[in-house]
């Protein structure tokens, strides 16, 4: 009697690392580090950021420059939209998850 084993379809890494991310909870917390990555990136200010907090879709910058901070609140909208894009074509953002998706305000202060 010959025993038949089945070979499961192949998946590539980039499917494994989403899937043990997911099953070990993680996405949050990543997905919060790629929104301050895509801030870095995106807003030129980082050697200005004191404070991050993101939460809700808002994220919330404290600069300690005054002239960055009036200069940046003027292109909120701007930068919102850049993170996103961003965001979009990181491969490690989720942007599926409830509690952490993509950025939908940005409050200076």
């Amino acid at each position: 009697m010959a025993v038949q084993i089945h070979r499961k379809e192949a998946i590539g890494m980039d499917q494994v690392v989403r899937e043990y991310i997911q099953s070990m909870k993680l996405t949050a917390g990543l997905n919060t580090q790629r929104v301050f990555a895509a801030w870095d990136a995106c807003s030129g200010a980082s050697a200005y950021t004191l404070k991050r907090f993101f939460r809700g879709g808002k994220l919330y910058i404290t600069l300690g420059s005054s002239v960055i901070r009036s200069q940046l609140y003027f292109q909120r909208d701007v930068l919102v939209e850049k993170m996103n894009a961003f965001l979009a074509k990181d491969d490690l953002f989720t942007g599926e998850d409830p509690t952490v998706g993509y950025v939908k305000e940005l409050i200076l202060k």
